[in-house]
């Protein structure tokens, strides 16, 4: 990274055509988890999210709606960011692809791919079978059984028009070497493989425009047309940068797209190629996450099976969930949302491990020595030599955004902390008199606890702040990673916290 460059994070900007659903939060709360990892070690960030709003199917939401088309993308707007919010995701920039600066920066870059690369734009016919849930024309490795793979409860449109047209083909050997040589790299691997697949078996040219709709922006150069959707939306990562202006730089490259699986085609091959026909360097790395699924289907509002987002946050709160997301589902495989998997997740790791050792550290501690924390040197216990090897191993983990295996490392340490306690049985030695002993008991779970407080703030930010400041720490753990490493605590004063995570009431 540049120094003095913040670290430049993105996720896919989300269709304005109906509610925020868990696959929407699996991805943001992930991305969010990498931004305050970053941030934990004192770096800056610079973290973009938003939403795509020239999309047919969001033209077809609002007429549904009885509404215009500026009020039902407001509203929306409003709904996505207030949820995001709520989920506690800490992104800096909120862009809508009808700002008048994405508008610019689209322009901007259709017009620089025009005087570099004349060649590259040409207009044709195209027909072909259009996906309007995908907003794309799907070949026929992306249809199974007469119907898009992602949108199976959708009917394939058999469409032809005159647009312009991207040499996409042109592009294949530069963007296949790009990914080879890790100029810009596809994580995890076996979503580098597909995208190499696809690259290896050959490209077309791809239609980058649409017949003039009532709603979009408008083709630079072609009275009569659109920009397509999915042309438009990549390119708000790069508008919201200040694109074309002076200075854009400063945040661009990109350093991650955060996207899913099911759109890797347009964020590696599609969209490197584009910034490669204008002139612009490459964002370093895609990340694109498996698919949160609801009785073995993904979710998706689309296709009718989703769970409200809503009660699920309501259901054990917001940090409980952005936990189950990131520590059962993960962020590279698929995997299942129940509420029965959510409350056995919650039970285990929140209620019965990381709230339960909170309480019981602190409530030993303000009954053998008033709250106040004794004098110790960190590493004269065993669970200090666990704390370092958990601690180093969740950031090994967190520096691959291999989140799931971190968030084990933090479930880990209270499995070591709990154990530690039965070993060491601090009310035995309070019983017996050996101070030195139980300062030594007690100053080892109060630095576990400093961990973990540091260690879970990117998973669950407000929980992780609750448990800092019973600990008598003042400000957030937010950019405290070297106290995770040398947590030093001695002579603070501990207070018992409110209950993090309460058990619901019995029937």
């Amino acid at each position: 990274m540049t120094p003095g460059k913040p670290f430049y994070l993105t996720t896919a900007i989300d269709y304005s055509n109906g509610d925020p659903h868990l696959g929407h939060a699996l991805e943001k709360v992930g991305a969010d988890a990498i931004a305050r990892w970053h941030r934990l070690r004192g770096k800056p960030v610079h973290f973009l999210m938003g939403m795509d709003e020239n999309a047919q199917k969001v033209i077809q939401a609002a007429e549904a709606a009885g509404r215009t088309p500026a009020a039902w993308l407001d509203a929306m707007s409003e709904r996505f960011n207030a949820t995001w919010h709520r989920l506690e995701c800490s992104h800096d920039v909120w862009m809508r692809t009808t700002e008048p600066r994405h508008v610019r920066g689209v322009t901007a870059l259709i017009e620089a791919i025009r005087s570099r690369n004349p060649d590259d734009l040409h207009v044709g016919e195209y027909q072909g079978l259009y996906c309007v849930g995908c907003e794309e024309y799907k070949s026929e490795s992306q249809i199974r059984d007469g119907r898009c793979i992602e949108h199976p409860s959708r009917e394939l449109v058999l469409t032809r028009e005159r647009n312009t047209f991207f040499r996409l083909s042109r592009w294949r050997d530069a963007v296949l070497a790009a990914i080879q040589s890790g100029e810009l790299r596809v994580e995890p691997e076996i979503r580098r493989n597909e995208v190499l697949r696809v690259l290896e078996d050959g490209l077309q040219d791809i239609s980058i425009s649409r017949s003039r709709a009532a709603w979009g922006i408008p083709f630079p150069g072609a009275a009569d047309e659109t920009v397509y959707v999915w042309f438009d939306a990549l390119i708000n990562y790069l508008s919201a940068t200040g694109y074309p202006d002076a200075g854009y730089d400063r945040l661009w490259p990109a350093d991650l797209h955060v996207i899913g699986k099911g759109i890797t085609r347009f964020h590696c091959i599609i969209w490197p190629a584009m910034l490669m026909a204008a002139g612009v360097a490459l964002p370093k790395m895609v990340w694109a996450h498996g698919y949160v699924q609801w009785g073995g289907a993904k979710v998706s509002k689309s296709e009718g099976t989703s769970v409200s987002l809503d009660e699920a946050i309501d259901h054990r709160g917001p940090d409980a969930l952005r936990w189950f997301l990131l520590r059962e589902v993960g962020f590279e495989n698929d995997g299942d949302f129940s509420f029965e998997r959510f409350d056995s997740r919650y039970d285990s790791d929140l209620a019965n491990g990381l709230g339960n050792l909170a309480a019981r550290t602190t409530a030993m501690l303000d009954k053998y020595r008033s709250g106040l924390v004794p004098a110790g040197k960190h590493g004269s216990e065993p669970l200090d030599a666990a704390g370092d090897r958990c601690v180093a191993e969740y950031a090994a983990a967190m520096d691959v955004i291999d989140l799931k295996a971190a968030a084990e490392r933090v479930s880990l340490l209270v499995s070591e902390a709990n154990g530690y306690i039965v070993a060491t049985a601090p009310w035995v030695l309070a019983k017996a008199g050996d101070d030195a002993r139980l300062d030594a008991a007690l100053g080892s779970l109060a630095r576990c606890l400093l961990r973990l407080s540091v260690m879970a703030s990117p998973f669950m930010p407000a929980k992780a702040q609750a448990l800092w400041t019973a600990l008598g720490q003042a400000g957030s753990p937010e950019a405290a990673w070297a106290r995770a490493q040398s947590p030093d605590i001695a002579a603070a004063k501990v207070v018992k916290p409110d209950n993090l995570f309460p058990k619901p009431a019995a029937g």
